[in-house]
């Protein structure tokens, strides 16, 4: 396992995280959809082969709830705003849940890796 490069995704998740954070300065979907675009671009040169069983569990699921395929957006708005605003609270809940879990995961991996 390469953990050079998880130094990257830590920096990016804790990003996330900081998103799904209160306040929502910008509204809530806004910022669920900035945390979406954020893990997107760090997942973007992931290989999940590289994670552990845990992980790869997060991974999964945060790339599900970014899944915009068949979202409507007949006002041509951000998918991923629409998307946001179609969460249920539970739903939004267990969404800051695994970014935080897969954001503590990236921080050990670092953290091991700068030893």
């Amino acid at each position: 396992m390469n953990l050079v490069r998880f130094e990257s995704q830590a920096e990016d998740l804790s990003k996330a995280r900081r998103a799904l954070m209160l306040p929502h300065l910008r509204g809530e979907a806004e910022s669920v959809a900035e945390a979406f675009r954020v893990c997107s671009a760090s997942f973007h040169h992931l290989n999940p082969k590289d994670l552990d069983d845990a992980a790869r569990g997060w991974f999964t699921k945060i790339t599900e709830f970014m899944d915009t395929s068949g979202v409507q957006d007949p006002d041509r708005r951000d998918k991923q705003v629409v998307k946001a605003e179609g969460l249920s609270d539970d739903q939004k809940f267990e969404l800051s849940r695994v970014v935080d879990e897969l954001a503590h995961w990236f921080e050990r991996r670092s953290l091991e890796e700068s030893r």
